[in-house]
C-alpha cells in the first residue's frame, strides 16, 4: 500500500474557469448598539443612533464611545471570486472626524452590551474614513474580513474629541449600517459543492469499509448545559471566565479556553435535541460512531449516555455507540453493578456489536482493574445477562499490560499522545497487536492543553493530527478513535467549536477518506490556517498563579502560524502575519508550511495565473499580552 505522503499528491488539476458575471448584494445590520465609557453600565440598545468618539470626547478623559454592528451574510456562492465588502454608514451630523472599523472578536448582543460588558476587538484596523456629511453615506472597505457566507461583527472607533453620530438600524427609513458584498460569479466547474477540498463519499460507502472511525464522546461538555444564549450561558458565565463558579478556576484563568458552537435557546427536550445535532455533525464528518466515556452509572453523566444512545437511534441507528466505561470514574463500582448497567445500554440497536453479535466494550484505563477482574465481569455479562463481550481495552500503558489481557481481549487500544515526537513510530504498537492476533484501535488527535492541570503538549499546528493519521494509515490500524470529540477541559476536541469551527473535522475528513477508501482527488482549492493567539512564553495580564508547562518528552514548544493547502494544481501563497507578508509556491496536493507567529492578524491568499483561488482570514487576533494563558490552536478554513 502506498504511504499517505504519496497518495496525498495524486490529484489532477481541472481546467480553471474564468468569472462570467458580477453580482452585488446588500445586507442590513442584524444588530447594532453603541457603548459609552462615561456611562459604563448603561445600555443604549433602544437608541436610534450610533455614537463614535475618542477618549477625550467632550473634553472628558473617560468619554470614549464605540459602536458595534453585526451582519448575517447568506447567498454568496462557494466559488465566488474577487469578493469585496463595503460597510455603508449614513451620518446624522456633519463632522470633520475620522472613524475606523475593526473586527469584533468577542461575543456580544445588542440587548445586553454596555461599556462594562463590551466584547474584545481585533487589533488590525480594516479601514478608516474622514469627514462625514449629514444624510450622506460613508463607505469603508472591510473586504479583508469578509470571505462569503457567515456572521461578521465590526466595531466603529474614533480618536476625535467630537462625536460622530450615525443612523442606527433601528432608525426608520432604513438608513442604518449596511454591508454591500460584490463578487464575480464563477462557472462552478472549478469548485465542488460544500466546504471540503474533495467530494466526500456517501455514508453508505464509508460505512461499507471494514475500517471504523469513532470519536471519543465526553459527557461533561454537551452543546449546552442550561439552554441559554451562548453569550450568557453556563459556558460563558462559569467555564470561560476566571471568576466563574465562584472563582474556583481563578488560579488557572478559567476552566476552559474553547466551547461548543453556541445556539439560541430551543423549546422541548433540549438535551436530546443537542445530542441529535452532535450525531448529525459526526455523520456529516464521515464518522462511524462515538466511543462514549461512561463516568457514572447514576449521575447526570449516566443520563447523558442514555440520551446519546436515544439520539443515535432517532437520527440513524447505523451510527454506532461503543460503550467505554471509564475506570477512573467507575473505580468504586462493583462488577455486578457495572454488568447490569452495560446490559441496559446494550439493549439498543445503536450500541455497537460485531457481526457475530458480541457486544464491543472498550474500557478506558482498563488496567484500573486486573485482567482477572475483567474476565469475571465478562462471565457475569454472559451468564447473568446473556451477552457475550468483545473486549477492546484502552490502556494508558499498552506495553505494560498487553500480555496480561491478551487471552480475554478481541483487540487493543491505547489513549496515546498529543505531540509529533511521541507519535513518530506508531506502527510498532499496531504490529505488536496484530502479531498477537488482535485488532488495533489507533488514537488520532489534534492537540492537548490542560489549564487546570498546568500542562500542555506541543502539537505543532496540524503536524500532530497529520502524524497520527499517517500512523493509522501506514500501520494498517483496524479502527481509529479520535481523541476526543469534545473534551474541552483538555482542549483535545474535534467537534465544531468556537475556536476552530469545523476546520479540524474538515481536515480530518480528508485523512479519514484516505484511511477507508484511498485518498480522494482534490477538486476544490482549499487553505487552512492554524495558530495560537499568543506566544507560548507570553505572560497573561490576569493574575494566574498556575500556568501550563510543556509536558516532559513533548515536541519542543514553538510559535508558528501554519498554512495547510490542498490544491488541484500548484499555486502561489501570500501569507500576512502581523502586517508582514511573505510568499511561497505551494505544490499540487497536500502541503504545509509554517511562519513565525507575530502579534496582529493572520491571513493567507492563494493565486494561480494571477487569479485568487482561495483566501483564509483568521478571525482570531494574536496578542503578546493575552488576558489569560491560552495555548489552544485556533483554526480557520478558506471554505467556511
Amino acid at each position: 500500500m502506498a504511504s499517505i505522503a504519496t497518495l496525498a499528491t495524486s490529484a489532477v488539476a481541472p481546467v480553471q474557469a474564468s468569472a462570467v458575471a458580477s453580482v452585488s448584494k446588500t445586507f442590513a445590520a442584524a444588530e447594532d448598539v453603541f457603548v459609552s465609557q462615561a456611562e459604563p453600565a448603561k445600555s443604549f440598545a433602544t437608541a436610534t443612533w450610533l455614537s463614535v468618539c475618542g477618549t477625550g470626547c467632550g473634553s472628558a478623559t473617560t468619554g470614549q464611545r464605540i459602536a458595534l454592528t453585526r451582519f448575517k451574510i447568506t447567498g454568496i456562492p462557494q466559488d465566488a471570486e474577487n469578493v469585496k465588502a463595503t460597510l455603508d454608514l449614513v451620518s446624522a451630523r456633519t463632522t470633520d472626524t475620522t472613524v475606523s472599523v475593526r473586527p469584533v472578536t468577542g461575543a456580544w448582543t445588542e440587548a445586553a452590551t454596555t461599556w462594562n460588558t463590551r466584547p474584545a476587538l481585533g487589533t488590525p484596523t480594516l479601514s478608516s474614513h474622514t469627514g462625514f456629511t449629514a444624510g450622506r453615506t460613508a463607505k469603508l472597505d472591510v473586504s479583508s474580513a469578509v470571505e462569503g457566507d457567515g456572521t461578521y461583527a465590526f466595531a466603529l472607533t474614533g480618536t476625535d474629541a467630537t462625536t460622530t453620530v450615525l443612523m442606527s438600524s433601528r432608525e426608520s427609513g432604513n438608513r442604518g449600517p449596511k454591508l454591500t458584498v460584490t463578487y464575480a460569479e464563477g462557472t462552478g466547474g472549478e469548485q465542488t459543492d460544500g466546504p471540503l477540498p474533495f467530494t466526500l463519499a456517501g455514508t453508505a460507502a464509508l460505512r461499507a469499509s471494514a475500517k471504523k472511525v469513532f470519536a471519543h464522546y465526553f459527557t461533561p461538555y454537551p452543546i449546552s448545559l442550561d439552554n441559554q444564549a451562548p453569550a450568557s450561558d453556563y459556558y460563558a458565565r462559569n467555564y470561560l471566565k476566571p471568576e466563574g463558579e465562584s472563582g474556583k478556576h481563578a488560579a488557572y484563568g478559567g476552566l476552559l479556553r474553547d466551547r461548543p458552537l453556541g445556539r439560541d435557546p430551543i423549546a422541548g427536550d433540549y438535551a436530546v435535541a443537542d445530542l441529535k445535532t452532535e450525531v448529525k455533525q459526526a455523520i456529516a464528518a464521515g464518522l462511524d460512531g462515538f466511543t462514549v466515556d461512561i463516568l457514572s452509572v447514576t449521575s447526570a453523566h449516566w443520563t447523558r449516555v442514555q440520551n446519546l444512545i436515544k439520539a443515535a437511534e432517532a437520527v440513524d441507528p447505523g451510527f454506532k455507540i461503543v460503550l467505554m466505561p471509564d475506570m477512573n470514574g467507575l473505580a468504586s463500582v462493583d462488577s455486578a453493578t457495572l454488568a447490569a448497567a452495560m446490559a441496559t445500554l446494550a439493549a439498543s440497536k445503536s450500541v455497537y456489536r460485531l457481526a457475530d453479535n458480541r457486544l464491543v466494550v472498550a474500557p478506558f484505563k482498563a488496567e484500573g482493574r486486573t485482567a482477572a477482574w475483567w474476565s469475571d465481569w465478562m462471565k457475569t455479562m454472559e451468564t447473568t445477562h446473556g451477552i457475550k463481550v468483545a473486549l477492546v481495552p484502552c490502556f494508558l500503558d499498552f506495553n505494560k499490560y498487553r500480555d496480561a489481557f491478551a487471552s480475554i481481549s478481541y483487540g487493543f487500544s491505547n489513549w496515546g499522545n498529543r505531540n509529533p515526537a511521541a507519535n513518530a513510530s506508531l506502527d510498532t504498537n499496531i504490529d505488536r497487536a496484530h502479531s498477537m492476533g488482535k485488532i488495533w484501535m489507533q488514537p488520532v488527535s489534534v492537540q492537548d492543553e490542560r489549564p487546570n492541570q498546568g500542562i500542555f503538549d506541543e502539537a505543532g499546528n496540524t503536524e500532530n493530527l497529520r502524524a497520527t493519521w499517517r500512523g493509522a494509515i501506514d500501520g494498517k490500524a483496524d479502527w481509529v478513535q479520535l481523541t476526543t470529540w469534545n473534551d474541552y477541559s483538555e482542549n483535545t476536541q474535534f467537534a465544531p467549536s468556537r475556536n476552530a469551527g469545523w476546520t479540524y473535522l474538515d481536515i480530518n475528513a480528508y485523512y479519514l477518506t484516505c484511511y477507508k477508501l484511498g485518498c480522494p482527488k482534490i477538486t476544490n482549492d482549499t487553505a487552512y490556517l492554524t495558530h495560537r493567539i499568543q506566544p507560548v512564553a507570553a505572560q497573561p495580564t490576569y493574575t494566574q498563579t498556575k500556568l501550563m508547562k510543556l509536558r516532559t518528552g513533548s515536541t519542543a514548544a514553538r510559535d508558528t502560524v501554519e498554512v495547510l493547502t490542498m490544491l488541484t494544481a500548484a499555486g502561489k501563497v501570500s501569507v500576512t502575519i502581523g502586517g508582514t507578508t511573505q510568499t511561497y509556491d505551494a505544490p499540487v496536493g497536500v502541503s504545509a508550511k509554517t511562519f513565525p507567529l507575530k502579534p496582529g492578524a493572520a491571513s493567507a491568499t492563494i493565486t494561480r495565473n494571477s487569479a485568487v483561488i482561495a483566501k483564509v482570514v483568521s478571525p482570531y487576533a494574536i496578542s503578546a499580552t493575552p488576558y489569560v494563558q491560552d495555548l489552544h490552536y485556533r483554526a480557520a478554513s478558506s471554505e467556511r
